[in-house]
């Protein structure tokens, strides 16, 4: 599991990333709106955690603006605005929980991977791309309406991609997908992966680019 962290207060930003790194989630902290609109475009994370107060930006409107691009990541609001008015108002505006400051990391990790297993229940549907059809949840997989036997690593590669809509995703976020931050990862793994995948439905399922990473080469 990966996370986006959005958190002014460094004290505070450096307490979570080693306290969810604990609960096996790996956070990437920015302290600013700015800093989050870049990364986002860039990465792709399992969810966000998002402080109210920044610099600046009010948290409200990134949470706008990231919804608009990604509609379906889960975000979680972690802020001292505790009055109700506050909690209602994030929740109408798209976040999927508020939690109030000062928490507890261990609830913090607890609702985190809550949401994001409701969040798989909700994307656990058959996806298309060009000609293939691919179901995450069952492992089935069919090219030109033939079956395709792919491994449970493959599948969940080709999902992960295809939750990223078009963008590309970096070598090491999808070894963080796949493998998870405790599990030892052969060097040449990955690389692996995308071979069989491609020998199996074609050189141009996933696009490379040098510095950048992979992307499906048909669109959904």
């Amino acid at each position: 599991m990966r996370i986006l962290l959005v958190e002014d207060d460094e004290l505070i930003g450096r307490g979570i990333v080693t306290g969810l790194h604990q609960h096996g989630i790996a956070v990437h902290h920015v302290a600013t709106a700015a800093q989050a609109e870049a990364i986002h475009t860039e990465n792709s994370f399992d969810a966000l955690v998002l402080d109210l107060g920044l610099p600046d930006q009010d948290g409200m409107e990134l949470l706008a603006t990231l919804r608009a691009i990604e509609p379906q990541m889960p975000v979680l609001i972690l802020t001292a605005r505790d009055a109700i008015e506050h909690r209602l108002k994030g929740l109408h505006a798209g976040a999927d929980d508020y939690m109030i400051k000062p928490f507890d990391l261990r609830e913090l990790a607890a609702r985190l991977h809550a949401l994001i297993r409701r969040t798989q229940g909700r994307a656990a549907q058959v996806i298309a791309a060009g000609p293939l059809r691919l179901d995450p949840e069952s492992g089935m997989a069919w090219l030109r309406g033939e079956p395709v036997a792919l491994s449970r690593r493959e599948v969940d590669l080709l999902a992960h991609l295809a939750s990223a809509d078009g963008r590309w995703v970096p070598p090491d976020v999808l070894n963080e997908r796949l493998y998870g931050l405790g599990e030892d990862i052969g060097s040449n793994a990955l690389n692996v992966h995308i071979h069989n995948i491609r020998r199996k439905l074609g050189a141009e399922m996933i696009e490379t680019a040098r510095g950048l990473g992979y992307r499906l080469g048909w669109r959904q």
